[in-house]
C-alpha cells in the first residue's frame, strides 16, 4: 500500500513540475514567438512588394531596416479613404504602402481565405495604377503539401505578377486561378484576370480565387480612387493624401 501511494504521489510531483516547466517555458517563449510572427509578416509585405527576392537569403535585422525604410502602414475607412492609426475606427482595414521618394509605387493588402483544409494566410500588391498585380505572398495556410501546398511556392505566386484586377472597360472583376493553364480557358479576353492554376488542387485554386475577390472587393472603394488618381478633386486627391500622411517619406 505505501509502495503503491509513493508511486502515485511521484507521478503526482513529476506531472506539476512538467507542467509548471512547460508554463514557464511557453511564458517565457511567447514575445519570441511573436516577434518572429511579426518579422516573417514583414517578409511576406516586402517579398509582395518586390522588395526582397524569393531565393534571397535575410537576417530579421534586414527585414526591419528594410521594412521601416520602404514600407508605410495606414488604414482604409468604410468610404475607401487613406487614413492615419490616431484616425482609425474598428472595422477600418489595414494597408501597406510601399513608398519610393516619397510617391507610392505600390499598395499591399492583407489576404486571408477560405483552404481545403485551414485559412490561407497572404498579401497581394497592387502597382501604383490600382489595377495591375505587382505580387503574391503565402506565409500560412494547410493545404496537402506537393498539390494544393504549392500556393506558397514562387513559380505559382510569380504567376500573379502583371495580371490585372480590372477588365479592359476598367469595371473590377478581380484575379482568378484557373483549372490548368489559364490560356486553355474557354474565356481568352479574360486571360489578362487568371493565372495558370495548381493540377491536382482544383478545391485550393477555387478557394482562394474567391478569399482574393472577397479581399479586392472590401478595398475596391480605395482602388478606385487610385485608378482616378487626383481627379478625386482639387487638393483633395488620393495622391496629394498619401503625401499629407506621410511627409516624413517625401525627399
Amino acid at each position: 500500500m505505501s509502495s503503491r501511494l509513493h508511486t502515485i504521489s511521484f507521478a503526482a510531483i513529476l506531472c506539476i513540475v512538467c507542467s509548471a516547466l512547460l508554463t514557464l517555458a511557453s511564458t517565457g517563449l511567447k514575445q519570441y514567438q511573436l516577434q518572429n510572427m511579426a518579422t516573417d509578416r514583414m517578409k511576406n509585405i516586402l517579398k509582395s512588394a518586390g522588395l526582397i527576392h524569393p531565393e534571397e537569403k535575410t537576417t530579421p535585422a534586414t527585414i526591419h531596416a528594410r521594412y521601416a525604410d520602404n514600407i508605410e502602414k495606414g488604414w482604409v475607412d468604410a468610404k475607401g479613404n487613406l487614413i492615419t492609426e490616431t484616425q482609425k475606427e474598428e472595422h477600418d482595414l489595414p494597408v501597406y504602402l510601399h513608398l519610393v521618394d516619397g510617391k507610392m509605387k505600390s499598395y499591399i493588402l492583407p489576404v486571408q481565405s477560405k483552404g481545403l483544409w485551414g485559412k490561407i494566410y497572404g498579401y497581394i500588391s497592387l502597382d501604383s495604377d490600382g489595377t495591375t498585380v505587382a505580387g503574391f505572398t503565402v506565409y500560412s495556410h494547410n493545404e496537402t503539401p506537393g498539390l494544393g501546398g504549392e500556393i506558397e511556392k514562387a513559380w505559382f505566386q510569380n504567376n500573379f505578377k502583371g495580371k490585372k484586377i480590372t477588365a479592359d472597360d476598367g469595371k473590377f472583376v478581380s484575379v482568378a486561378i484557373a483549372k490548368g493553364k489559364a490560356e486553355n480557358t474557354s474565356d481568352p479576353d479574360g486571360l489578362a484576370n487568371r493565372v495558370d492554376g495548381i493540377s491536382g488542387a482544383t478545391l485550393t485554386g477555387r478557394y482562394l480565387t474567391a478569399g482574393l475577390k472577397e479581399t479586392l472587393i472590401r478595398y475596391e472603394d480605395f482602388s478606385r480612387k487610385i485608378r482616378n488618381g487626383d481627379r478625386d478633386g482639387p487638393g483633395e486627391g488620393v495622391w496629394d493624401r498619401i503625401r499629407q500622411l506621410f511627409k516624413r517619406s517625401e525627399p
